[in-house]
Order: C-alpha cells, then structure tokens, then sequence
C-alpha cells in the first residue's frame, strides 16, 4: 500500500519525525502551508523528506510571529521571507512601543498607588500623539514666556524651547513625561513659574537680576552643596562669608525673593523633568542646597540693623524654615 512505502510518512509518522502534534500538522495541512504530496488508497494523507523540510521552515516562520496566511505567501512564491520579516519588524516595534508605554504607566500607578481615574488620566497622557503633546507644551510657553520684555535672542530660545518624548521613549521618559504634563497643565504651577520667571529675566538693556545666576549657573548650587557637607549651618558667619562670596554687593532681598520664588514654583522639579523626558543626564536634585540658601539668606538678614533689612515680597512661603 502507499502508506507503507518507507519513502512516503503518514501524518502521524510526520508528526514523530518532527516533534509536532498531529492537530497541529493537520491544522497547517488544511491551511495549504504543508499540502501532502499523495493520498494512500485509503485516502490518508501521505508526505515525504521536503514535507519535513517544509515543516521545519513553517514553525521557524511561525515562532517569529508570521500568521498562516503570511506563511502561504511565502511558500508560494508571492513574497519573499525578507518582504515579509520587514514589515513584521515594524509591526513589532509598533508593539514594543506600546508595551513600553503600558509599562510605564503600570509603575508609575505602582508607585503612587493610583486610583482608577487617576491610571486612566496617566495612561491617556502617555498615549498622547506628538502633536497633542506639542499642544500641551505650546499653550504652557504662551502663559509662561508669554509678553516677557526679554532680550530679542532670549525670546528666540523661548519661542524654539521644546520638550519632546521620543518615537522609540525609554520607560523612564514615558514615566517623566506623565508626570510633567500633569505639572505643566496645572494653572498654579503656570502661575508661579511665570513670577518666579519675570524675577529672573534681565528686561532688555538691563543686566542679570540679582538671584538670577542660582539658578542659571549651576556653579552656585555646587557651592551650597560643598558647604553643607562640610555641616555649615545657614545662620552662621561662614555662612554669612559665603553669600558674600556668591553675591557680593547685589540686593538680598531681592536674591531671596528670586530663591524663594524658584523654590515655591518648583523650578528644580520642572527642570530635572524637562532633562528627564529628553533623555539628557540631569544633574542630581538641588532642592535641599537651594532651601539651605534660602534659610541663610534670610538669616543674614535679620542679623542686619532694623533700618537696613530687605523688604520681603509677598506671597511666598519659606519651604526651608528659619
């Protein structure tokens, strides 16, 4: 009989042969991705040596993810394995971008232990399309940088200032981004950066506020931080001689009024974010340095005769103590 010519394999010897189920075979058979290549009089399928072959080229097709469609093309010479493997390349990117996408979500709703509404407004901000988010970051750069009266070349870097989240975004920048465009929609944290801005923009034709270069010249934290770790403490002469060091002759009042607007909007965390989403290397968290500077400023200040102490703007809280 046909099915007993040791060159011919019914299905249930393909399936030993191979390793595969018999469902499955007959599943690929019926599909037209191993057809057999006889009947035995009985009517069984029969299959040969390039049946085996063929197999072997359909379950490495099929454990790279191509469909059995996909499969049949392939095998019958309508496309190529390389036509094929491209566009599943890009399908799978497609698909690790949004499991990157939800699994940054997840965590970030790990860590602060979300409420549902609260994942569902994170998981629609991470979903949102570059123009969305651009939107977003346009309408905060018009509250914020709005109508400064700034120098022409500041206004340009404003005007082109811009946070992208990348096509291919790490989970940390997708956890960065949720997190800064809940802060940059909020219209408090709006409010407060826009003071704490027109205290620190020169006017043009004027030079750098006084406080401005805290937060424009990182070289100023990197004191503060050399002279905390030696233990100063802020209401010390040392202290006193290293704001004299810092700011010289410049009005004090006014550095700590521009301290404490800084510290009360959140510029620290707005710009470890901003680095954060771009994938830059942020330098580490100057919160603290900055709070100790506040506290010594205003330590110098009392400390100065009643008739020559600073006038204290209002409306901001002192996030350091006395």
């Amino acid at each position: 009989m046909d099915d007993e010519r040791p060159e011919l394999l019914t299905i249930g010897r393909l399936a030993h042969r191979t390793g595969l189920p018999v469902r499955t075979l007959r599943f690929w058979s019926d599909a037209g991705a191993v057809p057999p290549v006889a009947r035995s009089a009985s009517g069984y399928r029969l299959y040969d040596a390039g049946s085996v072959a063929r197999v072997e080229l359909v379950r490495t097709l099929r454990e790279l993810g191509l469909g059995l469609d996909d499969v049949c093309r392939v095998l019958s010479g309508r496309t190529t394995v390389a036509e094929v493997a491209d566009a599943h390349v890009a399908a799978l990117d497609a698909r690790i971008r949004s499991l990157r996408v939800s699994r940054a979500v997840l965590s970030t709703v790990a860590k602060r232990g979300s409420t549902a509404e609260e994942t569902a407004l994170m998981n629609r901000l991470a979903r949102l399309s570059a123009a969305e988010r651009s939107q977003i970051v346009d309408e905060f750069k018009e509250e914020v940088f709005g109508g400064l009266d700034v120098e022409p070349h500041l206004r340009d870097r404003m005007n082109t200032f811009g946070v992208e989240l990348p096509d291919d975004p790490t989970p940390g920048q997708v956890d960065a981004w949720i997190e800064l465009a809940e802060l940059v929609r909020d219209p408090g944290f709006r409010a407060r950066l826009r003071t704490w801005l027109e205290l620190n923009t020169p006017a043009p034709g004027q030079g750098r506020p006084p406080g401005a270069s805290v937060w424009w010249a990182r070289q100023v934290v990197q004191t503060v931080t050399e002279v905390r770790e030696r233990g100063v403490a802020p209401g010390s002469p040392e202290a006193a001689e290293v704001l004299s060091g810092l700011f010289g002759d410049d009005d004090r009042a006014a550095v700590l009024r521009s301290v404490e607007a800084g510290i009360e909007a959140g510029a620290e965390r707005y710009r470890r974010l901003v680095a954060r989403v771009r994938g830059q290397g942020s330098s580490p968290d100057a919160t603290e340095e900055l709070e100790w500077l506040a506290r010594a400023l205003r330590a110098a200040d009392r400390s100065r005769p009643a008739g020559t102490r600073g006038v204290m703007a209002g409306g901001f809280g002192h996030p350091g103590g006395s």
